[in-house]
């Protein structure tokens, strides 16, 4: 309540105290103010003509703040509808005139209950709403078996860091993986088995990934890592690592042999501004992973022609 008369004051806490509700007290309208930014407020109670800060500013910077709907009761002696209606252009919900009573205290706090309660279910509603938004948009962006990024959301990362490269000239990395020998897997273990396997190595690549890089579903059993801000050299070494830590899972692949582990081939490239479109980033990723495909297996190739690891 925002009251500069000390006898008003007193009397409006009197009778909202009366009606069981809380209130705070101000005795003019940037004091009203300050308490209001502090926590807010359900209901304000603001007379019109006060010096300083007027209830109808008041009333639009309440309109302006970020806290939950309040419920805006104006007061004033002057009682033409032209200033009532000036009143509610400010944003006033409610207008008493002077000299008022309890009753119409209880009247406008009972309208003001229905009115925030309804904000209330509103907000909580669109907050629901929002959350089931942000979670349709992620499942709609995720691999539903190995719960990595699907082809949909790596297409918007790489929009992204083009969009980055652009502006500061960054360039990036692409691991290219495919799990070896998959479809000899499928055949001996089943597929049940084989979507086994290809979560456990999409996690073991997640688990090898530092800081800003991501793994994608790219299609089948092959998967895609983006590596920001890196070059081919670090990026080799990356998938020489993912290699590894697949290998060192040690799940049995009896489509191979009897002592055969599940293994991953990696195809490595990098793409910077000077190396023209982006698109052939992801075609030369694939020809690097057809020559390690064709070179044994298990190993890690770049799309430049030299060999970066011998065949294990």
């Amino acid at each position: 309540m925002v009251e500069d008369s000390r006898v008003e004051r007193t009397m409006l806490e009197r009778a909202v105290s009366s009606l069981g509700h809380e209130c705070r007290v101000a005795g003019d309208g940037e004091s009203g103010w300050d308490l209001y930014e502090e926590a807010g407020a359900d209901v304000v109670i603001s007379d019109w003509l006060m010096p300083g800060l007027e209830g109808d500013e008041l009333c639009r910077r309440v309109r302006t703040s970020e806290h939950p709907y309040s419920y805006f009761i104006l007061l004033s002696g002057l009682e033409d509808k032209a200033h009532v209606l000036e009143g509610m252009k400010a944003g006033a919900d409610d207008y008493l005139t002077k000299p008022w009573n309890v009753d119409d205290i209880e009247a406008c706090l009972t309208a003001a209950t229905r009115v925030t309660n309804l904000h209330r279910q509103l907000g909580a509603q669109q907050a629901e709403l929002e959350r089931l938004n942000a979670e349709l948009h992620d499942q709609a962006r995720r691999d539903p078996l190995t719960g990595i990024g699907n082809r949909l959301r790596m297409r918007e990362d790489l929009e992204t860091l083009d969009g980055r490269a652009e502006r500061y000239g960054r360039g990036y990395a692409v691991l290219l993986c495919d799990v070896d020998h998959f479809k000899r897997y499928n055949d001996a273990c089943g597929h049940v088995a084989g979507d086994g396997v290809l979560r456990a190595v999409a996690n073991s690549l997640g688990d090898q990934c530092r800081s800003g890089d991501t793994v994608y579903r790219y299609g089948g059993e092959e998967m895609l890592v983006l590596l920001p801000e890196q070059d081919v050299g670090s990026a080799t070494a990356a998938g020489e690592r993912m290699r590894r830590a697949v290998e060192a899972l040690g799940l049995p692949h009896p489509g191979v042999g009897p002592r055969a582990v599940v293994t991953i081939s990696v195809g490595v490239t990098s793409w910077s501004p000077a190396d023209g479109p982006s698109d052939g980033a992801l075609r030369s990723a694939d020809e690097a992973l057809y020559r390690a495909k064709g070179n044994g297996r298990n190993r890690v190739e770049t799309h430049l022609e030299e060999i970066s690891r011998v065949p294990s």
